[in-house]
């Protein structure tokens, strides 16, 4: 069903939006017209950039296969679609990242995976966090590759692929414990792990990895000095297989920090997360992250964008929002968002964010609500019903980064990303 995006009559300050649904989800494209068809929607949206997107992955690539290193094979990029996608829309965002030339795709239960493969993605999908004892036959027939992080979860697996049936052996991926001390068997147990290896005549490993803890740390530190440790133990028990006859696939190690300054980590495939979407994790020492943004730019992909749907003048010493936390200091106008906690602004932003309206910084007043933001927009010239606020993203030629969002508040991007709930309509503009 084919129609238009139209947030009633005096709000369409922005053109008309013409979409496809899909999924519940909406493939959006730009038109100055205005449609004579008109469907009401409730006025938050977060946009969704796909050329950003692409623009990121391809930018990706291109970094970690440098052409002085003349490699036969090209290094691999395994994007992270876990989390809905980081609140991005997991299929969608999955079958994009495919178009564009994405090798492998990474989630993190069954469910996920499920839905991406339901969502058109054909190749391979990576279960993060494997699977729990009963959901092996889902995954062997969705053609999910199972993460091996406990030995004693390879006959589950091995009799799921018997029942399956057929020649060809059920692929996975085991996970080394490296120092994280949170999934995959320990680095001394790949001697354990070959001899149960050896029963499952039915299972194929296909690839090898582990997760680096504090990949972008680099102080002169415990902390800083863990990421070379867990280089270390996971290429000893490597070499422990090898030694064994067996052979590891793919081998993975990078997570988004690692890919932009710790190239040494790459091997034959990359993980990128949070870049994929347009934001470089946080670095110690701070320094660290203007020289990762020169040597990757990105862009990002999602604005979280509402529209103004009530404006108020309030007296000096009046109250405004629960518990009166905010208090007028002057004759001060209020305007009223159509989106809160609920939609996933965070609501620690009250009394200390801002939100992009008409191309300058206004800030967040009051607590914020399940449904509605409150904003100071006394200093803001003609503020009108229907005006759209960013609260987070592009806005023409003016940025409010999710990363700095986060940052003012003491959180990291990718809660604010993955917070924007199913009840916010995504809509994928080329």
């Amino acid at each position: 069903m084919s129609y238009t995006i139209f947030f009633g009559e005096d709000m369409a300050t922005t053109g008309s939006m013409t979409a496809k649904r899909s999924n519940g989800s909406m493939t959006a494209k730009r038109s100055i017209q205005k449609s004579p068809h008109k469907e009401v929607r409730r006025p938050v949206w977060a946009e969704v950039s796909l050329s950003a997107l692409t623009y990121n992955l391809q930018a990706i690539r291109k970094y970690v296969n440098p052409p002085e290193e003349k490699r036969k094979t090209p290094r691999k990029i395994l994007s992270i679609v876990k989390g809905n996608g980081y609140g991005h829309g997991g299929p969608e965002v999955a079958k994009a990242l495919e178009k564009a030339g994405s090798d492998w795709f990474g989630v993190t239960c069954t469910d996920e995976g499920v839905g991406v493969r339901e969502g058109g993605v054909r190749k391979p999908i990576l279960i993060l966090t494997s699977f729990v004892p009963g959901e092996e036959s889902r995954l062997v027939k969705h053609d999910l590759t199972a993460v091996i992080h406990r030995c004693e979860q390879m006959a589950l697996l091995n009799q799921a692929a018997a029942r399956r049936g057929g020649k060809k052996p059920v692929p996975f991926h085991l996970k080394i414990d490296t120092g994280m001390n949170r999934l995959g068997i320990a680095s001394g147990d790949v001697e354990c792990f070959a001899r149960q290896l050896a029963k499952c005549k039915h299972l194929q490993l296909t690839g090898i990895f582990s997760h680096f803890a504090s990949s972008e740390v680099f102080t002169n530190t415990q902390v800083g000095k863990q990421t070379r440790e867990q280089e270390e133990r996971f290429y000893g028990a490597l070499d422990r297989l090898r030694a064994l006859g067996i052979d590891p696939g793919v081998v993975h190690l990078a997570n988004s920090a690692a890919i932009v300054t710790r190239p040494e980590t790459w091997a034959d495939m990359v993980r990128p997360g949070a870049i994929l979407y347009g934001y470089h994790p946080g670095y110690d020492p701070m320094e660290k992250r203007e020289e990762a943004e020169a040597r990757l730019p990105l862009k990002p992909v999602m604005s979280l964008r509402s529209r103004v749907i009530s404006l108020r003048k309030v007296p000096t010493g009046a109250g405004v929002g629960y518990n009166a936390t905010f208090v007028a200091k002057r004759p001060t106008r209020i305007a009223v968002l159509a989106a809160g906690y609920g939609d996933g602004i965070h609501r620690s932003l009250g009394n200390r964010g801002n939100v992009l309206l008409r191309g300058k910084l206004v800030p967040i007043v009051g607590i914020i609500s399940m449904d509605v933001t409150m904003l100071d927009v006394t200093d803001v010239e003609g503020v009108e019903i229907g005006e759209v606020a960013t609260i987070y993203g592009t806005d023409g030629t003016q940025t409010l980064p999710a990363n700095f969002v986060a940052r003012s508040i003491g959180t990291v991007t990718s809660d604010l990303l993955c917070a924007v709930s199913q009840r916010v309509p995504r809509l994928y503009v080329r």
